[in-house]
């Protein structure tokens, strides 16, 4: 049994984030709308036996932070910021392992398309 199987998982999908990332200057001046879901690999089994929300992730906490991480600081890759909005998941020591996918649904792309989304895992153990 791996890791992600061995535990509960948590989602929260489709966060609506307004960012000024890419490598395109239109695209730090202007911004877009970038969408992220979580999963976070986490023992909620303490939380269902004591009913207590100090006992699990606050995903309503969670959720401010991955926003204020998506809505600051710029970069131009969604490599980079979903490597960043893993490190706001593995912020609290319960969650093992965080799978975040960053969707950007109008990246420049000269086609029609519906979306470009990036999905990552990272565990606690991840030296990055």
């Amino acid at each position: 049994m791996t890791d992600e199987q061995a535990v509960d998982q948590l989602s929260v999908l489709g966060i609506e984030c307004f960012g000024h990332h890419g490598v395109f200057g239109f695209e730090r001046r202007e911004g877009q709308v970038f969408l992220v879901d979580l999963v976070l690999g986490l023992d909620t089994g303490p939380a269902a036996a004591s009913d207590d929300l100090h006992d699990t992730v606050d995903y309503g906490s969670l959720v401010a932070s991955v926003k204020a991480a998506v809505e600051n600081d710029p970069v131009d890759l969604i490599e980079t910021l979903a490597q960043r909005i893993a490190k706001v998941c593995l912020l609290d020591s319960r969650v093992e392992w965080a799978r975040v996918t960053v969707h950007k649904p109008d990246a420049p792309i000269d086609a029609t398309f519906s979306d470009v989304a990036l999905t990552i895992t990272r565990t606690r153990e991840d030296p990055t």
